[in-house]
């Protein structure tokens, strides 16, 4: 299970980013980031995804992880742990979250050009940020990466999407 952060007593249950850096929430990813795929890389493991999310429950940092043969459980405990220490110290002031580890399943989700690359010809769907031809979901065949736009062969039309279009992109079985 997830590990939660208690601030000192003395301070606020807040984090605040530098002037001029983003919204809390993408400034905590930018700074979490590079500290777990350090991590990650030490372990063997790849760092599918990482998000600090504000939830019912309060905020989530998420992280989905993957290795050749899959991920086990210890995997996932031993990167929540060590993680959790790495943050404590690169990171004092960012409240209270709980941090979940997990592996990316049959439906991993796909984001870096890379992923697009490394899973040509598997099953996709993507969602996109605006509308392209009045769509924003789309289903089909990954074809690959060219000049910064996935391309994505429906079964009745083959469409090229921005990667920076993109608000979600995962692998599925049908």
């Amino acid at each position: 299970m997830g590990k939660v952060k208690r601030p000192d007593k003395n301070r606020r249950d807040r984090v605040k980013p530098p002037p001029g850096a983003p919204v809390v929430e993408t400034w905590i990813v930018s700074q979490a980031q590079p500290l777990a795929e350090s991590l990650c890389d030490a372990e063997g493991l790849e760092l599918v995804h990482l998000e600090y999310l504000r939830e019912r429950g309060g905020r989530v940092m998420r992280l989905t992880i993957d290795k050749p043969g899959g991920v086990t459980l210890g995997d996932c405990a031993a990167v929540n742990r060590e993680l959790g220490d790495i943050l404590d110290v690169h990171l004092p002031d960012i409240g209270r979250y709980h941090l979940e580890v997990s592996s990316p399943g049959p439906r991993r989700r796909i984001s870096r050009e890379a992923d697009f690359e490394r899973f040509r010809g598997h099953r996709a769907k993507i969602r996109t940020l605006n509308p392209i031809n009045g769509q924003k979901n789309f289903s089909g065949v990954l074809e690959g990466l060219s000049a910064g736009a996935v391309t994505l062969n429906t079964g009745q039309t083959t469409v090229a999407i921005a990667i920076d279009a993109i608000s979600k992109a995962y692998l599925t079985d049908a």
